[in-house]
């Protein structure tokens, strides 16, 4: 029997949140912070989460830890939300992540960049293909940050594997993408704007159906409001969205992204939500600028 993928697909298209990691004082993961971070996701409307994501500080964790985060979200999500578990690093681990998931009951995988300072088109498609056959009852997704990769060399891995059913596409070019769509096929993936709500627009123009959220975990209310107006093609209310959150991603995109996760973890902070605390190479913001971060998260309607 043919796995179609086609609730994985709708999830997709949707709200890709990213959940922060919290830790505790002692600098492990705040499990119990951790639980409630995603009820409140779950509560707010989200209906799809990516544990392990960038904003999840995917980088940062151990083995050991990449392993709990994912058991703690599969406990917590239940069969309230769609699980695209981020996997990566090499394709031993990766395959080992992704069996881990599939295990647990996970749906889908997300496949972080290869980190690699000599990444070949077709060594990239190796990778992902390694890692796509080993988990062929789930759905993969690749993250995609690498300007030069061509459309032709997904829609080579898409052929290679069924179970390649979407992209999250995090290169900061519109017509780039809407090239890259075209090339690869179009209507073979779901197309997730990889650098959230700042691009969804103009991805959204060119293609895509989804993207994804580190803000959604300050203000869920914020990001569903901004795909529900792209879903109906409004973008004058899209942008009024865009409006509304461009300081805070303004502050999240300064110095190459520097403070992406910090200036998140800043605002759930402010709310007494979790604590601030990032590990390197993130560092805390300085008390200078904390106290703009809490005002727009004040401002929200939460």
């Amino acid at each position: 029997m043919t796995t179609t993928f086609e609730s994985q697909r709708t999830a997709l298209a949707d709200v890709v949140a990213i959940p922060v990691t919290p830790f505790a004082e002692d600098g492990r993961v705040d499990q119990d912070a951790h639980r409630a971070l995603l009820r409140r996701l779950l509560d707010g409307g989200v209906t799809t989460l990516t544990p392990n994501g960038n904003t999840g500080e995917f980088y940062t964790l151990t083995p050991e830890e990449r392993r709990l985060v994912t058991e703690l979200t599969v406990d917590e999500v239940g069969d309230r939300a769609a699980i695209l578990v981020g996997v990566g690093h090499d394709v031993p681990s990766a395959v080992a992540s992704a069996r881990h998931a599939r295990e647990l009951g996970a749906q889908m995988v997300m496949v972080h960049q290869p980190v690699h300072p000599y990444v070949s088109q077709s060594g990239w498609v190796d990778y992902h293909r390694a890692i796509a056959e080993a988990v062929p009852e789930l759905g993969v997704v690749p993250y995609i940050r690498n300007a030069q990769l061509t459309g032709a060399r997904l829609a080579e891995l898409g052929a290679a594997c069924p179970n390649v059913i979407g992209v999250k596409y995090a290169v900061p070019d519109a017509a780039r993408f809407a090239a890259f769509a075209r090339d690869a096929g179009r209507d073979r993936f779901v197309w997730v704007a990889g650098l959230a709500e700042p691009y969804a627009p103009s991805y959204f123009s060119a293609g895509a159906t989804g993207f994804t959220s580190g803000l959604v975990n300050v203000a869920p209310s914020v990001s569903l409001n901004m795909i529900e107006a792209l879903r109906a093609g409004d973008y004058p209310a899209a942008m009024k969205v865009w409006e509304q959150i461009r300081r805070f991603e303004e502050l999240r995109a300064a110095n190459g992204s520097a403070n992406n996760v910090t200036v998140v973890k800043e605002a759930l902070a402010s709310l007494g939500l979790c604590r601030r605390d990032v590990r390197p190479p993130s560092r805390e913001l300085p008390e200078s600028e904390r106290a703009e971060v809490a005002g727009i998260a004040a401002g929200w309607s939460l």
